[in-house]
């Protein structure tokens, strides 16, 4: 038995220097958890100001907004006063924040400096993703039982309203025409919008990949990804033909997409307590390269590329405290 002692002793050698060359070149690895405590319930989407090293939280079960300082790692304070708020977005040319309200349908503005009230707009039911069009200046928010509201953000009026066969979940705008691909559930397919007509022109079904709720966007290559929880995919669809190209197996409750340009890959969190990773070989190729393991419930997430980090919302369950946990991305 002795004279396989040396090789034995080489395999743990090589297996310790595998597992450490994995995790060194892991596509997120955890660098910080900065926690939020005294948030309850569950925590909806995430904006960021680059410049101003601030997150921005819609910690919906709470009723606030956590506002977090990056270079600090803490909280630095809480918008209060607010019903269930679900989509958010910053805009730096503004320095202002924008939340969506789900329980009394409001779209608020703050100042990103003082947070004072600049306007409330009452949308309408369920006012939920907030997406800004910064080559018009116009938000665009979903809401109701089925609609687009476009907001001016010079007079804080909506503009007009392009009518959905369900309540809209995440949507993606396109920058080099004028289209909204829009996640509708209830109705089991993608609207596609012109924004110049103010209407859908078509719609794709989703068929056996049913509650598409996240999405995310290749423009260069036109590629759509839509997350599905039953079953639990991330759905590649081409935004040429409206066809499905690839369904990568994901893990349950998906609620945030991004796709990193850059490293070509596409960042999946899911509640049930990971996060996907999966490598674009081609606009038709995918492979699976790592499912990280976050959180219970932590769902939703932000991936900034201009800081090479992945933020993944964690909420309070038992013995696990609400936080956000910062992953950097190599």
């Amino acid at each position: 038995m002795k004279r396989f002692r040396p090789l034995s002793l080489l395999l743990v050698f090589v297996c310790f220097a595998s597992a450490a060359y994995s995790q060194a070149n892991a596509p997120l690895k955890l660098s910080q958890t900065i926690p939020l405590p005294g948030v309850e319930g569950r925590i909806d989407h995430m904006s960021v100001d680059v410049k101003g090293q601030r997150l921005f939280v819609a910690a919906l079960g709470n009723n606030t907004v956590e506002v977090v300082d990056l270079a600090q790692g803490k909280r630095s304070r809480s918008i209060t006063g607010l019903k269930e708020p679900q989509g958010i977005v910053y805009i730096p040319t503004l320095d202002q924040v924008v939340v969506a309200n789900g329980a009394d349908g409001t779209v608020r503005t703050f100042d990103a400096r003082s947070f004072t009230t600049i306007s409330s707009l009452d949308l309408g039911d369920d006012a939920d993703n907030v997406r800004y069009d910064s080559t018009v200046g116009r938000l665009v928010v979903g809401y109701g039982d089925g609609a687009l509201g476009i907001i001016d953000l010079k007079t804080h009026k909506v503009i007009s309203s392009i009518k959905l066969s369900g309540h809209p979940e995440s949507f993606q705008l396109e920058k080099s025409r004028p289209r909204i691909y829009v996640n509708v559930p209830s109705a089991n397919h993608i609207a596609v919008v012109d924004t110049a007509k103010q209407a859908v022109i078509t719609t794709w079904p989703v068929g056996q990949f049913r509650a598409n709720f996240p999405m995310a966007l290749d423009e260069a290559h036109h590629r759509l990804f839509a997350g599905t929880r039953n079953p639990a995919r991330l759905v590649v669809v081409d935004t040429e033909a409206g066809n499905q190209i690839t369904a990568l197996i994901t893990s349950a409750d998906t609620d945030d997409v991004f796709f990193d340009q850059e490293n070509r890959r596409v960042y999946v969190s899911a509640g049930e307590g990971y996060s996907h990773i999966f490598r674009q070989l081609d606009a038709d190729r995918y492979q699976p390269i790592s499912k990280v393991v976050t959180a219970a419930g932590a769902r939703t997430s932000l991936f900034v590329p201009e800081l090479r980090k992945v933020f993944v919302a964690v909420p309070h369950r038992g013995r696990q405290e609400s936080a956000i946990r910062v992953y950097d991305v190599p």
